[in-house]
Order: C-alpha cells, then structure tokens, then sequence
C-alpha cells in the first residue's frame, strides 16, 4: 500500500519533529537516571505521567488527521510523543525509534466468553462458560499465529515513510501480565471464583493448571517464532508502571534472538484483593512462579495492595526489581519491606487529578508525605488509571512539574 501524498507529508513532518525532540540531551539524561534507578543506584525519585483513557482529553479524535486507519494510528503514536514533550515534561525520554507491532492472531479456549457493553466506554458483563466442574474438559489450549506477509507489509511501509527520521523496528512483547486471575474470572466469574474457595478448590487448581500451562505455551510460541523485542530501552514501559532501561538485560548469552530471560515480566493479582495470603499463594502465587519465574527481571502488583503479600513476593521471586505500592497499600510498610532492594513503584490516587475539582494543596501533601515515607528507597512516582481529565488537558503537565519539584527538593 503507498500511503496517500497528504498522509505521508503529515507523518514525515511529525517523525522530523519527534526527531528533532530526541535529540535534546535531556532525553539522555533522563535516560540515565531511569538506569541508575532499575539498577539500584541512588536518584532522586522518578516522575511518569501515563494518562491512559485520559489521553482522549489531551489529543482528539480530530487532531489526527490522516485518512488511512492504519496510517491515523501512527499519527496518534507520533503525536503523543509532542505532547508529552510540550506539555508534559515529565521523565519520560522521547526517543527517535518508532516500533512496528507484529501481526499476532490469538486463537481462544475452545469456548466463548460473550460480553455484553451497554456503552463504549462504560462498564460491561459478561457470561462465564465455566458453569460445572465437566465443562473443563472443554478447555483447548489457545494457539498463536504469525501473519508474517501483514507484519513484513507494515515494516515495510513505517520505512519508507518514516525511515528517514526515525529508526524502524519490529516489535512484539509477551502478554502484558503473567497473574492469570483475570482469565480465571472471566472462565468462572468474580462471585463463583469466590465461593469455590471454600466450596470447589479442586476446580479452581484444575484452572489454574490449564491457564499456567495455557499461557506458558503462548511465551514459549513467541519465543520459538523469534519475534520477541527487548524490553530495557530507555522509553520501554514495563510492568504495571515504571520505564524499563537497564543494563542487567539482555541476560549473559544473548546473541541477538530475544528469550524470555532477556525480558522485564509481571504478574499481579488484582481480582484476588480480597483474598487472604494463604489462599492467595495456594490458588495465585504457585501458578505465577512458573511464568514469572522465566523472565530475566520481574515486576510484582498493579492496583492491589500487597500488604499481607509482601513476605510471599520477595521470598519465591528471586529477580523480583520492581513493585507495585497501589493507592490502597500501607506506603511506610512497603518501605519497610522493600527497602533499597526493589523499585519502590508508588501509584498515586488518580482520583486526585480526574476529580471535577482538583485540590493541589491535597496533591502536594500526598506527594511530600510519599517522598518523606520512601526516603530511604528506591522510589518512582507513576500517575496511571486517569480515565479522564474532565476536558483539562493541562493537568498532567501540572502533576508532573509539581512531583519534580518536590522530588528535587527532597533529594
């Protein structure tokens, strides 16, 4: 497909611009602190605004303006980047690469999930087809396909248009978490999940079991088909927040083919945050390890506090780096826990900023209070979950000068 001459001047002219951007040298200085930091060294704490659903308050729909749907979502991508540059600011470093995702098709279980939405971007239900302890025998494994011509097709086109800025790249990651919770209640539902505890554990092992053994073959398929990309550049997000550079990966032994243990994973628990550290470790924890266990670094927790978890965490995931201090955590217990010896990942209540009225008194407390709390850690500071901004698109922008200057002073 040749792009049309509109939509190509449009997508050059933001590569140059995107270009001209990752050329500062505080892209580099940016990109070293987010080292120092995943390796451990001392910095002050690090700032990352990840807007999330709110990014439709900060670039419209009718700011793109490319025709091609394919093309109009590259737009996005290169537009996004000047934004967050102009009116962010945050430790984000702008880089002049631009990644082309692989083609993956993703068979399913052997049974439909339907789900029903009553509005786009409301809440939704859906119907569990997990009804009796038989249906189980219903479960394939999902199996992966690579459209090798689509993938080569797209690569091919990012060159051509955008190649002479930027440096295109191929790229496809493992699936976003290893916690297999959230597969598991949309097999058997959040309330049943819950009552099998108590009344059905046979059935939820025998789930997990297929879900661990299900998700290992979809790591091990990618790994075979040698499309995996590294996760350590400087821009890379990893686990559930937090940029991923670092050079403790690729492991010792890379020779140009990404594995599993060159990469950043995570596993979460969010759908078990109700659930008690025994039985989170018999029914979650023992059917993560095997898969987090794979990657070279791993990242633990997202929204879920991990108060009564943290021991189980830190004792059974040896390369455990990063973890998650969710807005509902205990903030001086996680820094008891983890100390200088885990990425302290700390999520602010996005309500703070997504509220119709935002009290920035309240903000700086928060944040001084968390800065007083970590001192002695390894801290970052992740704004994410903003699902709206309420039609200020200055907000993030704010958020993130705010947390800079404080962590400046505090440092």
């Amino acid at each position: 497909m040749e792009p049309s001459d509109a939509d190509g001047r449009i997508l050059r002219q933001l590569a140059a611009r995107v270009a001209e951007i990752a050329a500062d040298p505080i892209q580099q200085q940016r990109a070293r602190l987010w080292k120092d930091h995943n390796e451990l060294r001392p910095t002050r704490a690090l700032v990352l605004a990840s807007p999330e659903g709110g990014w439709r308050d900060l670039l419209k729909p009718e700011d793109c303006l490319c025709q091609d749907k394919l093309l109009r979502q590259w737009e996005w991508a290169l537009r996004s980047r000047i934004f967050r540059h102009e009116h962010i600011g945050d430790d984000m470093p702008i880089t002049d690469t631009f990644r082309v995702g692989w083609v993956l098709h993703l068979g399913n279980w052997g049974v439909e999930v339907p789900h029903v939405r009553t509005e786009q971007l409301g809440s939704y239900r859906w119907a569990p087809p997990i009804k009796h302890p038989r249906d189980v025998d219903k479960l394939r494994f999902r199996t992966v396909t690579v459209d090798r011509d689509e993938s080569r097709r797209r690569l091919e086109l990012a060159r051509d248009v955008l190649g002479d800025c930027l440096r295109v790249r191929p790229h496809a990651t493992p699936p976003w978490s290893m916690g297999l919770t959230w597969d598991l209640i949309l097999l058997r539902g959040l309330d049943q999940m819950m009552f099998d505890l108590f009344d059905n554990p046979g059935l939820l092992h025998d789930l997990m079991a297929f879900l661990r053994d299900d998700r290992l073959g979809h790591l091990e398929a990618l790994q075979a088909e040698g499309i995996l990309s590294l996760n350590n550049g400087p821009d890379d997000m990893v686990g559930s927040g937090g940029l991923g550079h670092t050079g403790e990966l690729p492991a010792p032994g890379f020779d140009g083919t990404v594995r599993l243990g060159d990469l950043w994973g995570l596993a979460e628990s969010q759908e078990f945050v109700g659930v008690g550290p025994r039985q989170f470790n018999e029914f979650a924890l023992q059917y993560q390890l095997p898969l987090i266990n794979r990657f070279g670094l791993a990242c633990y927790g997202c929204c879920e506090p991990l108060d009564a978890k943290f021991d189980l965490i830190l004792d059974n995931i040896p390369r455990l780096r990063r973890v998650s201090v969710s807005p509902w955590c205990d903030r001086e217990l996680a820094a008891a826990k983890l100390s200088d010896r885990y990425v302290y990942s700390w999520k602010p209540n996005p309500a703070l900023i997504c509220a119709p009225t935002v009290n920035w008194d309240e903000v700086e407390a928060v944040t001084r209070r968390t800065l007083a709390i970590a001192r002695s850690c390894r801290l970052e500071m992740v704004m994410k979950d903003t699902h709206t901004f309420q039609g200020d698109a200055t907000r993030p922008g704010r958020w993130a000068r705010l947390c800079l200057r404080l962590a400046e002073q505090a440092a």
